[in-house]
């Protein structure tokens, strides 16, 4: 990798989040027995009319204002022409030309702090496909096969950045950072397990310093973030290592197989010549005037953006942490209520602290617990607030915290309080006992208080676990530590 740069740009689908289908009255609801959402206007059933869903209008309009991009006053919704056993009507309608958004781009924060910026090419409204469904015995080949057309006609804002991603870590955090603002807009429902966000990866490798773009190859369809990234990484060194073998890549659409974390062969790829685009003859060209725009600019909420940058000024929080708790309207909910729930504190350690148990405890748990958001974790704003207040006034130390919001989301008709008391959380704060304590550890490492007269600090941090751990996590830290320092400069 130290010679090859990886180029990767990337489509997203985004379900847009009505009632009704793209141009049918059809319902979109989740879950329902397969065929019963299939309206004959989906079907193209001869003698139907499409009409377009002035909602998803709406919510390609929101997103365009979102991204900075350039709403177009005309679009021309199109004819995708392909065969697809789930594809009734033997095409698809999509915008290609003419889209509705143009231009645009997305900022984010990666890891390490640092910030990108990620141009979009457009975003267009089209239709989704249905969708195939393979049964048969584990292990063995398909038995039967079924064609479920409940999803045929949802609404899609097909999302296309500018091939400027040179790593999987930006590409994984460029989608995260557009699932949050999709969410935030609320324009989809984000529920990647039901296929409502879906990304298909443009990727090709080329030497370090060319201009020159390699052959790229698509990978179809990633519902994770987390698969996303590992696609990327396998489908860059596939290419490399197929490169500086002697052979050559292929234009071609693959799939990702998680299990054997390996991407493979699906079809060629297509070009858009191939799919014969024409303008949909059945569907008038798109007209939005400036007081549609307007309205739809009046409605929306404040931005991730501007919420990170009211974050960092108001509250002095990182950009990192600012990136965090906004990275979703139920996440800075959550920071706010939080916040809130802790009077007496001073606003900038306060915002802090809870920052970063959202980013270290709150986060681990949600992510155990596939599906749960902010708004469902079971400790709620007012339980963290709670054991963040006996926390700061000394009561508990940060050991036995941890260990309270592990039993919390458990059971969180707990209160805090009570658990202190029926488990004898409270720290000690006796010196008598801390000196005690204090002794032993001393008159048991010999070396260790050699090391600290040597001036080794490392060691003075050691001893003071040694005298936690005596005390069962109970001991106040600080006055651990000022013990400590007082009997060995002694």
């Amino acid at each position: 990798m130290t010679t090859w740069e990886i180029v990767v740009g990337l489509e997203t689908h985004v379900q847009l989040k009505t009632r009704s289908k793209m141009f049918s009255p059809a319902p979109t609801a989740f879950g329902a027995k397969p065929n019963t959402q299939a309206h004959p206007i989906d079907l193209a059933l001869p003698g139907v009319l499409p009409s377009p869903n002035l909602g998803a209008i709406d919510c390609a309009i929101r997103f365009g204002l979102a991204v900075g991009g350039e709403i177009a006053r005309r679009s021309v919704f199109a004819r995708k022409n392909y065969f697809y056993p789930d594809l009734p009507k033997g095409y698809q309608i999509s915008q290609f030309e003419l889209p509705v958004v143009a231009g645009g781009s997305l900022s984010f924060c990666l890891s390490d702090g640092s910030e990108r910026t990620v141009q979009l090419t457009r975003a267009h409204l089209e239709e989704d496909a249905g969708k195939s469904v393979h049964e048969g015995l584990a292990g063995l080949a398909p038995q039967t096969s079924g064609i479920d057309l409940n999803r045929a006609g949802t609404p899609l804002l097909e999302i296309v950045t500018e091939p400027v991603m040179r790593s999987a870590q930006e590409a994984a955090a460029y989608a995260r950072a557009l699932h949050g603002l999709v969410t935030w807009m609320d324009i989809c429902d984000g529920n990647l397990q039901e296929g409502s966000f879906r990304c298909d990866a443009n990727v090709s490798v080329r030497p370090k310093g060319s201009e020159a773009f390699g052959t790229r190859c698509e990978i179809k369809n990633i519902n994770s973030f987390r698969f996303l990234e590992r696609a990327i990484e396998y489908e860059a060194a596939r290419q490399i290592e197929l490169i500086e073998s002697g052979g050559q890549v292929r234009q071609e659409t693959r799939l990702f197989d998680p299990d054997r974390d390996e991407t493979r062969s699906m079809r060629s790829k297509e070009d858009a010549h191939d799919y014969r685009y024409f303008p949909d003859p059945d569907l008038p060209t798109l007209l939005i005037d400036e007081k549609t725009i307007d309205q739809v600019r009046q409605s929306m909420p404040i931005l991730p953006k501007q919420a990170r940058l009211k974050l960092m000024e108001q509250f002095g929080l990182s950009a990192q942490d600012a990136d965090l708790v906004a990275a979703s309207r139920e996440a800075l909910s959550f920071f706010q209520k939080t916040v809130e729930a802790l009077p007496g504190l001073e606003p900038t350690k306060t915002a802090k602290l809870v920052a970063n148990w959202m980013a270290a405890d709150l986060s681990t748990f949600l992510n155990r617990s596939e599906g749960l958001g902010y708004g469902e974790a079971p400790v709620t704003p007012l339980l963290l607030a709670s054991l963040l207040q006996r926390l700061e006034d000394g009561t508990i130390s940060s050991k036995i915290a941890r260990e309270l919001f592990a039993q919390l989301w458990q059971d969180p008709k707990q209160t805090v309080d009570g658990l202190i008391e029926s488990q004898g959380l409270r720290q000690v704060q006796d010196t008598g006992q801390i000196d005690g304590w204090v002794a032993e550890v001393i008159s048991a490492n010999p070396k260790m208080v050699d090391e600290y007269k040597a001036g080794k600090d490392k060691a003075l941090n050691a001893m003071v676990g040694q005298v936690m751990k005596k005390s069962q996590g109970k001991a106040n830290p600080s006055a651990v530590t000022q013990a400590l320092k007082s009997k060995l400069d002694a």
